[in-house]
C-alpha cells in the first residue's frame, strides 16, 4: 500500500486551511476536524482496497517464439467484484525483450472481461520466465495504491528464426535453392545416381542413351541420373569468442547457427542426414540423421546456445569429429577465421581431410567492408583504411594457405553466409566430390 496522488492532494487542502485560520475566516479547529475526517476517509478507502479480490489473468503467448520477431501478447482480465476496479497492468517479460504499450491503464466493470494486447521481441535465443502480472491497484475513492503480483507464470523458448524455413517447406528444394540465392548452373539429367529411364531429348550426350532399351522402344531411350542421396553433412559450430561479433543486431553465432538451419533444410530434402556438433563454450552434439524431422531435433538442442568469451580449440574439435563421425561426410566448420588462428586451424583440418572434406566458412565483419568504401579526406580515414588493408591481406594470406592444403574457404558476409554455404553444398554433390 502507498498513499496514491489523491491522498497527497487531500494533506494539501488540509494544511491551506491553516490560511484561512491565520485570517480568522475559520476557527482553529478547521483543520484538525479536516484531518481526522481524511484519516477516516482514509482508513475506510484502506480497508476497502485491502479486501477487494485481484483480478484473474491469462496470458496468450505462444510457448516458442522466434529470436528478435516481435510478437503480440494478449492478456485477459476479469473482475470477480462487484464493484469497478481502477487499475494500471504490467506484465512481468524477461530482462532485455523489446516491449511496446506498457505498462497499461484498466478499467474493469464489476464482473466483466477485458482483453488487452502489448507487443514484445525477443532479443537473446534460450528458455526464458515470465513470472506473472503485476497490477497497481487503485482504491475506489482514489486516495491509496496497492501493488499485488497476479499468478500467471509461464515458460517460453526463444528459438532462431524459423520463419525463412518454414517459406522454403512450401517449395521445391531446386525452387528453395534459388529463392535463398544459391545460383548454380543445372545439369539436365546428370549424376552419380541412376534416377529413371526418359524418351531421348535433343542436347543429352551420347553416353546417356541405353541401347538395349532404346532397342526394345524402337526410339531412343536415354538414362536420367540424380546427384547421390544418403549422404553425410556435418555441420561444425564455432561458439568461441571470435563469434561474439556482431552485424546487423545479432552476433556471428546467432548469423552462422541461422545459415547452418538453412543448409540442414536444403540437404535434408535432398535426402541427405544432417548432423551438428559445436565447438568451443558449450558442447552438444546431434549424430547425422535423415528427414525434415531433423530440423526439430537441431532447434532443440541449439535454442539455448550462445557464443562464449573462450578461445576456440580446433584440434580439439577434429578429434571429436574423429571420434563421433565415421563415416566420410562434408564438414562445414562456421567460424571467423583470424590470421593468428591459422596454424592450428590448418593442424586439424589436416587431420579432418584424412576421412572428410572440409570446407571452412569465416565470417567477414561488415564494417571492414564498409571501411573499404569510405573517402580518404583525413590522416585519420587514411590511418583507417590502412589498417583495414592490412588487417584484410592478412586475412586473405590465411585463407590462401588453407586453400593451398586442399580446403574449401568461404570467406563471406553474414548476409551472404546462407547462400554461400548452399551453393557450395550443391557444387559439392554435383561434382561428386563427397
Amino acid at each position: 500500500m502507498r498513499p496514491a496522488p489523491g491522498l497527497l492532494l487531500a494533506l494539501l487542502v488540509c494544511a491551506a486551511l491553516g490560511v484561512p485560520v491565520l485570517l480568522d475566516l475559520l476557527p482553529p479547529t478547521a483543520p484538525l476536524a479536516g484531518l481526522l475526517a481524511l484519516a477516516v476517509l482514509a482508513l475506510i478507502d484502506a480497508m476497502r482496497v485491502r479486501r477487494a479480490a485481484s483480478p484473474g489473468v491469462e496470458r496468450d503467448l505462444p510457448r516458442v517464439l522466434p529470436v528478435d520477431v516481435e510478437r503480440a501478447v494478449r492478456i485477459r482480465l476479469r473482475n470477480p467484484c462487484n464493484h469497478r476496479l481502477a487499475l494500471e497492468l504490467h506484465d512481468m517479460h524477461p530482462q532485455g525483450w523489446s516491449v511496446r504499450d506498457l505498462p497499461r491503464a484498466v478499467a474493469l466493470p464489476p464482473g466483466r472481461e477485458v482483453e488487452l494486447s502489448y507487443r514484445v521481441q525477443p532479443r537473446l535465443r534460450g528458455e526464458f520466465s515470465l513470472d506473472g502480472c503485476m497490477i497497481r491497484l487503485r482504491s475506489a475513492w482514489g486516495l491509496w495504491e496497492q501493488r499485488r503480483t497476479l499468478d500467471c507464470a509461464q515458460t517460453v523458448r526463444v528459438f532462431p528464426n524459423f520463419a525463412p524455413l518454414a517459406g522454403l517447406a512450401l517449395v521445391g528444394a531446386e525452387q528453395a535453392s534459388r529463392v535463398i540465392g544459391a545460383h548454380l548452373r543445372r545439369r539436365r539429367g546428370e549424376g552419380t545416381e541412376f534416377h529413371q529411364l526418359r524418351e531421348y531429348r535433343i542436347g543429352d550426350s551420347m553416353r546417356q542413351i541405353d541401347w538395349k532399351a532404346s532397342q526394345r522402344a524402337r526410339r531412343l531411350i536415354s538414362r536420367e541420373y540424380q546427384d547421390e542421396r544418403n549422404q553425410q553433412v556435418l555441420l561444425l559450430l564455432d561458439g568461441g569468442r571470435r563469434m561474439l561479433a556482431r552485424d546487423d543486431g545479432l552476433a556471428h553465432f546467432d548469423h552462422a547457427l541461422n545459415a547452418a538451419l538453412v543448409l540442414a533444410h536444403i540437404a535434408l530434402r535432398q535426402g541427405d542426414a544432417v548432423g551438428l556438433m559445436t565447438t568451443g563454450g558449450a558442447r552438444r552434439h546431434l549424430p547425422p540423421q535423415r528427414g525434415l524431422g531433423t530440423i526439430d531435433r537441431l532447434l532443440d538442442i541449439t535454442f539455448d546456445l550462445q557464443a562464449q568469451p573462450v578461445a576456440t580449440d580446433y584440434l580439439d574439435a577434429a578429434t571429436q569429429v574423429g571420434i563421433r563421425q565415421s563415416r566420410r561426410a562434408l564438414v562445414v566448420l562456421l567460424t571467423n577465421l583470424r590470421d593468428e588462428d591459422v596454424d592450428d586451424l590448418a593442424v586439424a583440418v589436416h587431420q579432418l581431410q584424412r576421412r572428410h572434406l572440409v570446407c571452412v566458412a569465416s565470417l567477414r565483419e561488415q564494417v571492414l567492408d564498409q571501411a573499404r568504401r569510405v573517402e580518404v579526406d583525413t590522416f585519420q580515414d587514411a590511418l583507417l583504411l590502412g589498417a583495414t588493408e592490412h588487417y584484410l591481406e592478412a586475412r586473405r594470406r590465411a585463407h590462401e594457405m588453407l586453400r593451398l592444403r586442399g580446403v574449401d574457404v568461404l570467406d563471406v558476409t553474414c548476409a551472404q553466409l546462407p547462400s554461400a554455404l548452399v551453393e557450395h553444398y550443391l557444387s559439392v554433390k554435383q561434382a561428386a566430390r563427397l
